[in-house]
C-alpha cells in the first residue's frame, strides 16, 4: 500500500464503460478529476484500484469530454470483471507500492541470472495482473535469444505451475503432446485424443489459441465443438471418455503463459526458454506423466535445421527430467504444410476427413497423426516398440476413433460442422512444371491475411505437396475469406509473394 493511503480523497463511483482493451486492466478518469490533481496521476500512470476487499493494479487513461463526471471512475470491460463490481461502487485509488520484481527485469535486460525466489517474484506480480503490457514485452524480451539457463527455465516452469490451477488423475500414466510449431496445417491433437483414448489411455488436452499462426488447435475444435470447459467438465469429461479437447485459457492452468502468449503474439517472438517454460507448465498442470513433442523440422517451419532441433530437444528433455516428467522428441519433416486446409475451420474439415476415413481425407495428416499416437502407445505400454504406428492406424480404420471423438465432442457440447466462407481466390499454375518448394512462412500469413483465426471460416486450402507433377492451369491453391475486402488484402499479397509454391 502507498504510505499515506490517500485518506483525505472522496471515494469515486464506480462506471462500466463497455471499452474492450483486452487483457489490459484500464480505468478512466476525467482530466480534471480531482484525484488526478491530488495524486499527480497522468496517463498511463499505474494505479492501484481498491473497492471493499478487491485490488488491481491498473493503467489509467484520461477522459477529455463528458464521458464521464468528476467524481466517477470508468472502468475497461477487463478491469470490471476482474473486480466483480456493479453500477454505483464506491472505488478509491492511490499510487501502488514500486513492483520490486520489475528490477529483477532489468537485471535480466543487462544480462544477469536470475535467482529461483526472483523468478518466482516476477511469475506471481504477472500472475496477479500487476504488470501492464509494457512490463511483459520488457520481460519476454530480456528472456529472448537463448538468455535463460537451464535451471532458470526449470525455475520458471515451476513458478508458472505454482501460480496456477492444476488437475490430479488417479491414473498412473496420463499422456499429452505439444508441437512447437511454425507448420501450417499440422491439426494432429483432434486426432489422437480420440485414438488415445479409445486405446483405453486417458489424455485431458488443453491447447492454446494460435500465437502466430492462423489458426492454434483451440480455435480448430471450436469450428467443431464447444472448448470453453470449467476445471470440473473437463475432470467429467476426461473420467467418462478418457480424453477431452479444451481450450487452456479458459481454466486457467497457467495464467501467467496465458499472459505472455498474448504479448509474444504482438511482438512475433516465441524464445526457447520461454517456449520451453510454457508447454511443459501446461503439461504438468494438466497433470501429464507422458508427454511427446513434435519438432518440425525445415527452412521454412519455426525449427530451422537439425542442430536447432538438436538444441531444443536436449534442453526440453533435461528441463523435463528436473521436473520428473517422462518426455519423448519426435524431430519430423516440416518443409511443407500437413493436411490441405490452413485456418480453423479448413484444418477442422481435414480432421473431420481423416476420422471418418474418407477417400479424400489428406494422407499425410492420417500418418502422421498415427504415428505421434503410435509413439505415445509405446511409451504408454499400449503397444509394443515398433508396433504403435500400425496399431493406431488400426483405430482409425476401425472407426473406433471417430466414434470416441463423436463421444468427445458431444460431451462437451455437441458436435458441429465447420462453417464455410463465401468469398474465394484460386492460384493457378502458370507452367506445367514439378512442385520443389513450398514456403510455411508465406502461407501462413497469406491465411492470416485472408483473415484467420479471427474469422473461423478463412484461410487457404493447398492442394501441392512437394514432387507433385502440375499442368498449366492447375490450381495450387485456394484462398477463403469470409468479407470481400480481406480476399483482396490477401490476393494483393499473393501477387507480390508468387515464389510460395516454387515450380521447377
Amino acid at each position: 500500500m502507498s504510505h499515506h493511503k490517500g485518506e483525505h480523497l472522496l471515494p469515486l463511483t464506480a462506471r462500466k464503460m463497455g471499452i474492450d482493451t483486452h487483457q489490459e486492466l484500464t480505468i478512466y478518469l476525467r482530466s480534471d478529476s480531482h484525484v488526478c490533481y491530488s495524486e499527480g496521476f497522468s496517463a498511463l500512470s499505474r494505479v492501484q484500484v481498491e473497492a471493499g476487499n478487491r485490488v488491481i493494479i491498473a493503467t489509467l487513461h484520461i477522459v477529455n469530454n463528458d464521458a464521464l463526471l468528476d467524481q466517477q471512475i470508468g472502468f475497461s470491460d477487463s478491469a470490471w470483471n476482474r473486480m466483480a463490481l456493479e453500477e454505483g461502487d464506491h472505488v478509491c485509488v492511490y499510487h501502488p507500492k514500486p513492483l520490486e520484481s520489475l528490477s529483477h527485469v532489468r537485471a535480466k535486460v543487462f544480462g544477469h541470472r536470475l535467482t529461483t525466489d526472483q523468478i518466482n517474484g516476477i511469475v506471481q506480480d504477472i500472475a496477479a495482473g500487476l504488470y501492464a503490457d509494457v512490463h511483459l514485452a520488457a520481460f519476454i524480451t530480456a528472456c529472448g535469444h537463448n538468455r535463460l539457463n537451464r535451471r532458470e527455465i526449470v525455475d520458471l516452469t515451476r513458478a508458472m505451475i505454482g501460480a496456477g490451477s492444476q488437475l490430479q488423475w488417479p491414473q498412473n500414466i496420463v499422456v499429452d503432446k505439444h508441437c512447437v510449431g511454425g507448420l501450417p496445417g499440422n491439426r494432429t491433437s483432434p486426432i489422437l485424443v480420440p485414438i488415445l483414448a479409445a486405446a483405453g489411455l486417458t489424455m485431458p488436452k488443453t491447447s492454446s489459441r494460435a500465437i502466430t499462426s492462423p489458426a492454434g488447435t483451440a480455435d480448430t475444435m471450436e469450428t467443431l465443438t464447444e472448448v470453453r470447459l470449467s476445471l470440473q467438465q473437463i475432470r467429467d469429461i476426461v473420467s467418462q471418455h478418457g480424453g477431452c479437447l479444451a481450450w487452456g485459457g479458459s481454466v486457467r492452468l497457467s495464467p501467467t503463459d496465458d499472459l505472455l502468449i498474448r504479448v509474444e503474439r504482438a511482438l512475433e517472438l516465441d524464445s526457447e526458454g520461454q517456449l520451453i517454460a510454457s508447454v511443459l507448465s501446461k503439461k504438468i498442470a494438466a497433470g501429464a506423466t507422458h508427454v511427446l513433442i513434435d519438432i518440425p523440422v525445415g527452412t521454412t517451419a519455426k525449427v530451422r535445421d537439425s542442430k536447432s532441433a538438436e538444441r531444443l530437444s536436449n534442453l526440453l528433455k533435461s528441463v523435463a527430467q528436473d521436473l520428473g516428467l517422462q518426455v519423448r522428441i519426435m524431430v519430423s519433416d516440416g518443409s511443407q504444410p500437413v493436411g490441405r486446409g490452413i485456418g480453423p475451420a479448413l484444418e477442422g474439415l481435414d480432421i473431420l476427413a481423416v476420422l471418418k476415413n474418407q477417400a479424400d481425407a489428406p494422407k499425410d495428416l492420417k500418418n502422421r497423426s498415427a504415428e505421434i499416437a503410435g509413439a505415445l502407445l509405446e511409451m504408454a505400454g499400449k503397444a509394443d516398440n515398433g508396433e504403435g504406428f500400425k496399431k493406431a492406424l488400426a483405430i482409425i480404420e476401425s472407426g473406433k476413433a471417430w466414434q470416441k471423438f463423436v463421444d468427445i465432442c458431444n460431451a462437451q457440447g455437441g458436435l458441429k460442422q465447420p462453417p464455410v466462407a463465401p468469398y474465394r481466390y484460386n492460384m493457378v499454375a502458370h507452367q506445367h512444371g514439378t512442385v520443389s518448394g513450398i514456403n510455411n512462412r508465406l502461407l501462413s500469413q497469406l491465411a492470416k491475411l485472408a483473415g484467420a483465426p479471427a474469422d473461423p471460416a478463412a484461410g487457404i486450402v493447398c492442394y501441392a505437396k512437394l514432387g507433385d507433377q502440375v499442368k498449366k492451369g492447375e490450381t495450387l491453391l485456394t484462398i477463403h475469406a469470409e468479407s470481400p475486402g480481406e480476399l483482396d488484402y490477401a490476393v494483393a499479397y499473393l501477387d507480390e509473394h508468387s515464389q510460395l509454391i516454387t515450380l521447377s
